[in-house]
């Protein structure tokens, strides 16, 4: 596990530094589909770069724009550096979302651009330098407002899974 935080701690940060000396970023479009049925719930997510399609059926692949509410409800609990969110949501889903760097990485970016969660270096717990992010007012409301969304959202979903 240790390897593990080690490798995506790296990586994490290398993000980051990369993407404050870069201003343009290649721009991904992504086209997500969800799957109703009785039996199983799938999100497939199709990422379409120079003519490629890569299909992805895991379950822990996330609805589109959720990753965005998770991280904010995240920090709602506490400031925390990037890994640390990956982390906490591993563990608050029990293992069923695991965020990989660069998703999580460009979802903190936008969140930052967007001005709901600010980013600030400090000491982490083992004395390294990392960014600790926490929610801004405007960070708050949204995340208010999104979980009252997807609430609506997700008992208008259960209502068509149990019809007959």
């Amino acid at each position: 596990m240790s390897d593990f935080r080690s490798d995506f701690s790296q990586r994490f940060e290398k993000l980051i530094t990369a993407f404050e000396f870069k201003s343009t970023l290649p721009k991904v479009e992504t086209v997500v589909a969800l799957l109703l049925t009785n039996r199983m719930r799938r999100v497939f997510s199709s990422w379409l770069t120079g003519g490629r399609a890569f299909m992805a059926d895991k379950p822990s692949d996330l609805v589109q724009g959720t990753l965005d509410m998770l991280i904010l409800k995240t920090l709602a609990l506490e400031p925390i550096h990037g890994y640390g969110i990956a982390v906490r949501l591993e563990q608050m889903s029990k293992g069923v979302f695991r965020p990989n760097a660069g998703s999580l990485f460009m979802a903190i970016q936008r969140l930052q651009r967007d001005g709901l969660i600010k980013g600030e270096w400090k000491s982490s717990e083992n004395n390294r330098r990392a960014k600790y992010y926490v929610l801004t007012d405007q960070g708050h409301k949204r995340l208010n407002s999104e979980t009252r969304e997807w609430g609506r959202q997700v008992a208008a979903i259960a209502r068509i899974l149990e019809a007959s």
